[in-house]
């Protein structure tokens, strides 16, 4: 049985092999230090995503917003279902039944609940 302190030894002594900081195995749950390196890296690059996401769907919220004011301001009404269905489709054309949950979700952000 290897013991924490032996873990931190093993990984420092690679990364000083390389030249690189030690990456927490046990923040990862990764069994090596290579293993653990390449689960930070992709970790990163998921919050970037996140962050982009997030900062679309901000986005499409405040386009939604126009639309809605627009079609309240002459005489319509604050939803479109058939647009909505249009959109739903398309999610779950794409992404398959999830799709739809995450498209469900996406209108109730940007028009609230109906």
């Amino acid at each position: 049985m290897t013991t924490a302190t032996e873990t931190t030894n093993t990984e420092a002594t690679a990364h000083e092999a390389t030249g690189t900081e030690p990456v927490s195995t046990e923040r990862t749950g990764a069994r090596t230090a290579e293993a653990a390196g390449v689960i930070t890296g992709a970790r990163e690059r998921i919050d970037a995503l996140d962050d982009r996401i997030i900062g679309l769907v901000q986005e499409r919220m405040a386009v939604s917003a126009v639309i809605q004011r627009e079609r309240i301001a002459s005489g319509g009404r604050r939803v479109n279902l058939s647009r909505e269905m249009e959109i739903l489709g398309h999610y779950r054309d794409a992404l398959g039944k999830p799709g739809t949950s995450l498209a469900m979700t996406l209108l109730e952000l940007c028009r609230g609940r109906i």
